[in-house]
Parts: structure tokens; C-alpha cells; sequence
């Protein structure tokens, strides 16, 4: 397959990101290079989980913010792109008003994707990770309105889960008892529990506290269970203003980092996980990698 050059746009509820990686002259997904990537914090999900829409202002941005996505899509001379949206657009009233208006005014096409497609689009990154081909992982993508869950058994996929249960809804206090209860009913039937069991996280949090880590196996791109609970034990008692002058964190960062170590810490407690493996890599990749797939099938298919 000839050299291609693939766009992601992941509209998340904290965040809103471009993508854009390209494959090598030989057309091989091994060693996707990255091209750019654009990271802004639009933080959509605390209008959505605390009022039920995107306010106007958040709105206005996020059009404004795909016309700049759409300028740099071709500067890169884009091949194919996909653009989703997660959670925070899954809840919000107004959510297929405002993907309207994004195509109208931009081109971009964006699917708001349910929860089972977003676990499947996560599952891709085994691609470029290498994990999950031997032995057992948990997958875990922790987002600003949910997280995912794929189970793998010696690279076999066993079964996905999607949960309300994110960064921005804990934040806003919108976590049902209900979703606690059904992710870990999804744990229990279908995760073979123990210490040899390895999390693989995503996601922008777990990536920043694994940078942050002062125990950790960078050749293996993984740190323990228990130096994420003597960190979470750290940070959790400060203020955000604290954290981010303590820890050099943004305050889109400090305030959701604090959550999603719950939810990692949670996870790791009810199926006994002592290893946290992070590949740095997210929904994003997940698209691309998903993109690839679909032109190297059509290109064995001619």
C-alpha cells in the first residue's frame, strides 16, 4: 500500500484533539509517524453533565476550533480522516444541532459515537501498542464522561464494556451508583482476576501520571499499582491551585488528575492488578489505527 496520511478528530468532554500520523513509504502501520497533535481543553462535558447542552459560548468555540482543524487537514494533505465525539456529545440535547452546523461550516463530517463503538475504536491501539498479545490485559481508557474496558487473553479479545463513569462526571457529581455497579458486574463475569493481570491505560491523565512517577520501568513503559496510590494519597488532599503549583500541572489537568487515578485505583483493587502498563496513546490513535485497517482490507480485497 502506498504512503498514506491519516486524521483523527476526537471530541471529547474535557478535551477536543487533532490527530495526524502517516505511515512510511511502504505503507506499514508498524512505526505510524506522528505528524501533529493539537490538544485543546474545551471542556465541554461541564456544560453537558451539569446542564444537559453545550452553553453557546462552548459552542461558538468548538465551530470556530474545527475551521482551524479543517485549515491544518489540508496543509497536511489529509488522505482520510474520521472525526468523533464521545460522552459529553452523546448526552447533550443539543449535540446533533451543533454536528450540523460544524458540517455546514466547515465540511467536517462528525459522528457521535455510542459507547460500545468508542471500547471498539480503544481496542484498536493494540496495533501500535505490541501489548495484549501474550498473557492477560485490561484495557482501560478513562475519559471526561466514561471509561472503556477491553479484555484480552493472550491477544484474544473477550469482551468490551462502556460506563458513564468519567473525569468531568465525578467532577460535577453526575456517576450514577448504577455505572459503579455495572462496571464491576463487567469485571467479575468476564476478568479472570490476580496479580498477573496488566492494566494497559489510556488516556491524557494516566499518561501524565505515569510521567510523573517517581517509581517506574521506562523500558517498559509501566509503574505499580501502589506507586499510583502513594501519588493519588499526595495529591487528593491538595486544592487545584496547590497541585498545580506543586506538580507543574495546567488546571485542565489538576482538577480531573485526581479522578481518574480514583477510577485506575478502583479497577486495579476489584481485579487484583498490580502493573500499570502506558503506551501514551488514546481514542485518537485508536481512529487512525482503525482508518489504516480499513485500507489495508480493501487493498488485499483488489
Amino acid at each position: 500500500m502506498k504512503e498514506r496520511t491519516y486524521a483523527a478528530i476526537d471530541i471529547g468532554s474535557n478535551a477536543v484533539r487533532l490527530l495526524i500520523k502517516s505511515t512510511g513509504r511502504d505503507g506499514e502501520a508498524r512505526g505510524l509517524k506522528k505528524e501533529l497533535l493539537v490538544r485543546v481543553p474545551l471542556r465541554l462535558g461541564f456544560d453537558v453533565f451539569a446542564k444537559g447542552e453545550v452553553s453557546d459560548k462552548k459552542r461558538e468555540d468548538l465551530v470556530r476550533l474545527m475551521k482551524a482543524y479543517r485549515h491544518l487537514i489540508r496543509i497536511y494533505d489529509v488522505d482520510r480522516l474520521r472525526a468523533c465525539a464521545t460522552s459529553a456529545m452523546r448526552d447533550a440535547r443539543n449535540g446533533p444541532d451543533i454536528i450540523r452546523e460544524i458540517r455546514k461550516e466547515t465540511g467536517i463530517d462528525i459522528e457521535i459515537i455510542a459507547g460500545s463503538e468508542e471500547a471498539r475504536i480503544v481496542y484498536n491501539n493494540h496495533i501500535e501498542s505490541g501489548d495484549g498479545t501474550s498473557g492477560r490485559y485490561l484495557y482501560v481508557d478513562v475519559g471526561g464522561g466514561s471509561t472503556e474496558l477491553n479484555y484480552l487473553d493472550n491477544g484474544i479479545l473477550v469482551d468490551s464494556g462502556s460506563f458513564n463513569i468519567g473525569t468531568v462526571r465525578i467532577l460535577t457529581g453526575k456517576v450514577r451508583p448504577e455505572e459503579w455497579d455495572a462496571l464491576h458486574r463487567f469485571i467479575e463475569e468476564n476478568v479472570v482476576h490476580g496479580e498477573d493481570l496488566a492494566i494497559i491505560g489510556s488516556g491524557g491523565n494516566i499518561n501524565k501520571l505515569y510521567k510523573m512517577a517517581a517509581d517506574k520501568d521506562r523500558e517498559r513503559e509501566s509503574f505499580t499499582v501502589e506507586e499510583l496510590s502513594r501519588m493519588y494519597h499526595s495529591m487528593a488532599p491538595l486544592g487545584v491551585k496547590e497541585r498545580m503549583r506543586r506538580y507543574g500541572l495546567r488546571e485542565d489537568r489538576a482538577d480531573v488528575i485526581i479522578p481518574a487515578a480514583e477510577i485506575f485505583l478502583n479497577i486495579a483493587s476489584v481485579t487484583g492488578a498490580r502493573r500499570i502498563i502506558v503506551p501514551t496513546i488514546g481514542v485518537a490513535d485508536g481512529i487512525i489505527d482503525g482508518l489504516y485497517l480499513s485500507d489495508l482490507k480493501e487493498q488485499e480485497e483488489k
